[in-house]
């Protein structure tokens, strides 16, 4: 079982290249799988990063520009291939609609599962949905089009219980659901034995966030503040600073000053504009500012 990783599936833009795909992820937690934007060529690495679809249940789609969701109708329609029968969820903004209905309609008319949507409001930090993993929160991003990041924040983890401790109390097994809870035990003969001399400290929880496509944008520091892993976008070096601007995207010098600002531990960039062949400028440019930043490529799974 996965404990926390980020699997990077592709970390290009808009314009297609040999080098890399459009943008995509999955969140691998407590044998659970969450996609993050969902580009084209997306199934196929999941095949060759040996990602199995059917523990993947809901799909976080940031904005509807194609290179996040055109790989959307294909992954659907495998999912069927594959005879899924549970429901899945698209959690985006409301104008998914529009690009998904007559696609499902036309390609996908006897789904044997049922295509939730869960609509999002761009513009406000909110819950978007939790389960007994994790809870995920919308990011206000600054793009050309309404768009959202994602902040996986996992739920608090049972402390771990103390074998040793079990066997000098002969502790029943039904009572240690509860003492990893927090419950004190009592023996037989009325001692209290005090949770504390039954478990260690649970494993503290973890914070991922993911930030794609956005300019330059501050506002989001207090929102994704002490993260254990920050995805931001680095689609162009500090030589196209102007053209970040104009397209409302960030430098890999910009994603690196929101990392530090937002004291985050780990930075992973990517996004990456088709002009550069060579991204050790970009990795530099990021050091410089915050030295823990990792350069995403296809295929890297990274613990959170």
């Amino acid at each position: 079982m996965a404990d926390f990783n980020l699997n990077i599936l592709g970390c290009g833009s808009a314009l297609p290249t040999t080098r890399h795909l459009p943008t995509s992820q999955v969140i691998d937690l407590r044998d659970k799988l969450y996609m993050i934007d969902c580009g084209e060529g997306t199934q196929l690495q999941m095949r060759r990063m040996r990602i199995r679809f059917n523990r993947l249940n809901h799909i976080f789609i940031s904005h509807l520009h194609g290179d996040h969701c055109f790989g959307l109708p294909g992954l659907l329609s495998t999912l069927g291939l594959l005879g899924r029968t549970a429901s899945i969820t698209i959690h985006a903004v409301q104008e998914i609609e529009n690009y998904m209905k007559p696609v499902l309609d036309v390609f996908c008319k006897n789904l044997p599962f049922e295509v939730k949507f869960n609509f999002i409001d761009p513009y406000k930090h909110a819950l978007v949905m939790e389960d007994r993993s994790v809870s995920v929160f919308s990011i206000p991003l600054k793009h050309r089009i309404p768009t959202c990041g994602f902040l996986f924040v996992e739920k608090p983890r049972e402390a771990h219980i103390i074998r040793e401790m079990v066997d000098f109390y002969q502790i029943p097994v039904r009572k240690l659901k509860d003492i990893k809870q927090g419950d004190d035990y009592i023996t037989e003969e009325g001692e209290v034995v005090p949770n504390s001399r039954l478990t260690r400290p649970a494993t503290p929880p973890k914070k991922y966030a993911y930030c794609s496509d956005t300019a330059f944008n501050p506002d989001i520091i207090p929102l994704i503040e002490g993260v254990d892993l920050l995805y931001h976008e680095a689609t162009f070096g500090e030589d196209e600073k102007i053209r970040a601007k104009e397209t409302f995207h960030s430098t890999a010098a910009q994603a690196a000053e929101i990392a530090l600002r937002a004291k985050a531990k780990k930075l992973v960039i990517g996004h990456y504009s088709a002009r550069y062949d060579d991204l050790s400028v970009l990795k530099e440019e990021a050091d410089r500012v915050f030295p823990d930043t990792i350069l995403g490529l296809e295929s890297m799974i990274l613990p959170v």
